[in-house]
């Protein structure tokens, strides 16, 4: 269940203000990939953007699939808050799709997945019985029944606690194994720990063009690589001053 992607002149204009523009990338079939930058830079909306969600103002892209189909259907999203809805049941929040469409609940699949994410017997639970880690799990099961090829995160990770972060990392590296996954964070030690390569957005030389994007490599080790590894703390670093470099520039 692998797709790569390449994407060529993504553009967007917002509120009469250019985003970026000609911003090209190219997503390995089955490779994680961190999508970082300054607050307000775009991040989010080039997210959108390829997981052809709603957008506002001037807009474009030219996006190509390995196998040359449209990507329609075929991309999963999970966002920074759960969005579970609370008069729905655990279980029934990862069916929603399938009611929204009217297709055949797999109820298989649903049971599979929770139990997967450590969440085996609370299938009827409400929402709001379960803590932060727990709903954030559940979006994951969730974001993993739809058995999209591509999945987009928008800093998916963010509203947990530290500890209950790593041990997401964790889950999702094993669940997400295989899947083309592109990630929007603030970490920079998420996106090492995580990501294949390391996309980062910062002010543009060129005048008008907003943000460009700059590819950086990940640590190639296993994922997620481990917190004792000594390549971590200087890449951390190396990273940000980076991203304060493109602060300072903005």
């Amino acid at each position: 269940m692998s797709l790569g992607l390449t994407l060529n002149n993504a553009r967007i204009d917002y509120a009469g203000h250019t985003l970026f523009r000609d911003i090209s990338a190219r997503l390995e079939a089955g490779s994680w990939t961190a999508l970082l930058g300054r607050s307000g830079c775009g991040k989010s909306s080039l997210l959108r953007l390829l997981a052809g969600l709603e957008m506002s103002d001037l807009h474009q892209l030219d996006l190509a699939t390995d196998d040359g189909q449209p990507l329609t259907d075929r991309v999963a999203w999970m966002a920074q808050q759960d969005l579970l809805l609370p008069w729905r049941r655990v279980i029934d929040n990862l069916w929603l799709g399938d009611d929204l469409r009217r297709r055949p609940r797999n109820r298989k699949l649903a049971h599979e997945l929770l139990a997967a994410v450590g969440l085996e017997g609370r299938e009827q639970a409400w929402p709001d019985a379960l803590s932060g880690g727990q709903r954030q799990r559940v979006a994951l099961a969730r974001t993993l029944y739809q058995q999209a090829p591509v999945v987009m995160m928008d800093e998916p990770f963010s509203a947990v606690d530290a500890i209950t972060r790593l041990e997401l990392h964790d889950l999702a590296s094993r669940l997400l194994k295989g899947r083309t996954v592109l990630m929007v964070t603030h970490d920079p030690l998420e996106a090492l720990r995580l990501a294949d390569q390391l996309l980062v957005l910062r002010p543009s030389s060129l005048p008008g063009h907003g943000a460009e994007l700059e590819r950086l490599p990940g640590l190639g080790a296993a994922r997620p690589v481990p917190l004792d590894d000594p390549a971590l703390p200087p890449a951390q670093a190396q990273l940000i001053a980076r991203l304060r470099d493109s602060e300072e520039a903005a």
